[in-house]
C-alpha cells in the first residue's frame, strides 16, 4: 500500500513536470517576448505586470530588469529606475537558500533563485545612469558611476585569468561621459584611459573590438583640458591624430551623445551531452570522447549501496545551458547632420560577452550537472533494489526533470554603438541611417538645445534574425 501511494504521487509529480517544466524560459514567456520583439511595448508591459507573482518568485531579478528596460524604452524613466533599483538591491543581497540549492541536485537548477549574470548587473546600472541623464539629473548618474566602479572592482577581484571577461571597456567609457558632463575632467580622463586600455588589451583579443575613434578623441581632449602635456602628446602621436580632430565644440554649440541599441541579446537554450562511465578503484570517470571531456568523481564518503549505484552507471544524458545568438538585422549605422556623415562605433557586444560569461563557468556547470545526474541515478538504483516498478517510475521522472537553467535577461540589446555630434544651439536636425547590406532605413530627429548643453539620446532597433524562431519585423524606437 505504501509503495502504491508513492507510485501515485510520483506519477502525478512527473505529469506536472512534463506539462509545465519542459519549456525554456524564452518559450515560457512567449506572449511577452512576441509583444516586445514586435514593438508592442504597452502590451508587453501589461503582460509583464499582470504576472505580479513573478516579483516574489525565483525569477525576481528578471521581473525587475525587464520592467525597468521596457519602461525606459517608453520614456518612463522614474518608474524604470524604481524597478532597476530593486534589481540592484537584489544583487546586493548575497543570501542563499541552501535548501533550494540542495534540491537543485535532486531535480534541476531551476528550483534555485536566478541571481543574474555579471554583465547583467552592469547593464542594469547602465540603464539607470542613462535614465538619470535623460532626466537631467547628473548627480544621480554619478551615484550610478560609483556603483559601477564597485561592480567592476568585484568583477576584477573574482577573475584573475587574462582570458576571462573581468574588465568592461564600455562601462568605463560611460563613466567618462558622465564625469565629462559634470565637468570633472580629471576623472573623465582616468575613465577614458581605462576604457582605451581595456579595448586594446582585452576587447581586441576576446571580442575583436578595437578602440572607437570617438573615444580616442575624447581621451586626447581630456588630457589637453587637464594640462597633461605628456599624455596629450603620447596619445596624439600613438593614434596619429591630426590637430583639431579633438577640440572642444565652439561655445555657441551643443552636443548630442547618441547610443544605438542594436538587435536583441541571445537566449539560453538547453543542450544535452551523453556521458560514458568508467569505474576505477575508488573513482568514477564521466567522459565524452567526442568533446574531449573527462570528469573524475571520487567515491570517498559514499556507502556501499551508493558506490554500487555509481558503478552500475553506463551511459546517461546531462543537460546544461547554452546561448543561442539572435543575429543582427542591421549591420551598421551613421548620423548625418549639416551634410556631414559620422559612423556609429561599436562600444559593447553584449552577445559575445554573454557567451564568454557562460563559457567561463562551463566547467562548474558541467560538474554540477554531472553530480546532479549521478545522485539521481544512485537513488534510482537504490529504489529498484526495493521495488523495480517504483524504481522504473523514478527513472522516468529523473529523465523528465533533467533540465538546464535557461533563464537570462533576454530584452537586452545584442550590441551597443555610439557617436557624439556637435550641433548649433537652438533647433537642429539629425538623420540616423541604419544599413542592412544595400538597403537602408532612415529616422529623423529634431532637438532644441542650449549652448554648451550635452544631450544623451538612445535609439533601440528591435529587428533581429532568428535562426530557430523565424524573423519578426519589428519597429524601432527612439527613447
Amino acid at each position: 500500500m505504501h509503495h502504491r501511494c508513492i507510485f501515485t504521487k510520483l506519477v502525478a509529480f512527473g505529469t506536472i513536470i512534463l506539462a509545465s517544466g519542459c519549456a525554456t524560459y524564452y518559450q515560457a514567456n512567449q506572449s511577452f517576448n512576441q509583444d516586445f520583439e514586435r514593438g508592442n511595448l504597452e502590451s508587453a508591459l501589461a503582460t509583464l505586470q499582470a504576472n505580479t507573482k513573478e516579483a516574489k518568485s525565483k525569477r525576481e531579478f528578471l521581473y525587475y530588469v525587464n520592467n525597468g528596460l521596457v519602461l525606459s524604452m517608453m520614456s518612463r524613466y522614474k518608474e524604470s529606475n524604481a524597478y532597476l533599483e530593486k534589481a540592484f538591491l537584489f544583487g546586493e543581497d548575497y543570501r542563499m537558500n541552501y535548501l533550494n540549492e540542495a534540491a537543485s541536485y535532486l531535480t534541476n537548477p531551476n528550483v534555485t533563485t536566478y541571481r543574474g549574470e555579471d554583465h547583467e548587473h552592469l547593464m542594469l546600472l547602465y540603464y539607470k545612469a542613462i535614465n538619470y541623464l535623460k532626466l537631467g539629473d547628473t548627480q544621480a548618474a554619478l551615484v550610478e558611476c560609483r556603483r559601477l566602479n564597485i561592480r567592476l572592482q568585484q568583477l576584477s577581484d573574482r577573475y584573475k585569468n587574462e582570458n576571462k571577461f573581468q574588465r568592461d571597456a564600455f562601462i568605463h567609457t560611460l563613466m567618462g561621459l558622465i564625469y565629462e558632463t559634470d565637468k570633472d575632467y580629471n576623472n573623465a580622463f582616468i575613465a577614458y584611459r581605462n576604457a582605451a586600455t581595456i579595448y586594446e588589451e582585452d576587447y581586441s583579443r576576446l571580442f575583436n573590438i578595437s578602440v572607437p575613434d570617438q573615444l580616442k578623441k575624447d581621451l586626447v581632449r581630456m588630457a589637453w583640458l587637464n594640462g597633461f602635456t605628456s599624455e596629450y602628446e603620447f596619445y596624439k602621436s600613438k593614434w596619429n591624430m591630426p590637430e583639431g580632430d579633438f577640440e572642444m565644440p565652439p561655445a555657441n554649440q551643443a552636443e548630442v551623445i547618441f547610443f544605438w541599441h542594436n538587435g536583441l541579446a541571445p537566449v539560453k537554450a538547453e543542450w544535452g551531452i551523453n556521458f560514458l562511465v568508467d569505474r576505477r578503484d575508488n573513482w568514477v570517470y564521466f567522459y565524452n570522447r567526442e568533446l574531449g571531456i573527462n570528469f573524475p568523481f571520487s567515491l570517498e564518503g559514499y556507502d556501499q549501496k551508493e558506490k554500487d549505484g555509481l558503478a552500475r552507471l553506463e551511459v546517461f544524458r546531462v543537460a546544461f545551458p547554452r546561448y543561442m545568438e539572435r543575429p543582427l538585422y542591421f549591420q551598421e549605422a551613421s548620423i548625418i547632420t549639416n551634410g556631414a556623415e559620422q559612423p556609429l562605433a561599436l562600444l559593447e557586444d553584449v552577445n559575445k560577452i554573454a557567451f564568454k560569461s557562460l563559457q567561463q563557468r562551463m566547467h562548474l556547470e558541467l560538474s554540477k550537472a554531472l553530480i546532479r545526474v549521478a545522485l539521481k541515478k544512485v537513488t534510482e538504483y537504490q529504489v529498484k533494489q526495493e521495488d523495480k516498478t517504483l524504481g522504473s517510475v523514478l527513472g522516468v521522472i529523473n529523465a523528465i526533470t533533467e533540465k538546464a537553467d535557461t533563464r537570462n535577461w533576454q530584452t537586452l540589446p545584442h550590441s551597443i554603438y555610439y557617436t557624439r555630434v556637435a550641433v548649433p544651439a537652438g533647433q537642429s536636425k539629425l538623420t540616423l541611417t541604419l544599413k542592412d547590406g544595400n538597403r537602408s532605413t532612415t529616422h529623423d530627429f529634431t532637438y532644441t538645445l542650449n549652448k554648451g548643453q550635452i544631450l544623451f539620446h538612445t535609439f533601440t532597433s528591435l529587428e533581429s534574425r532568428y535562426p530557430n524562431y523565424g524573423f519578426f519585423d519589428s519597429d524601432s524606437y527612439r527613447d
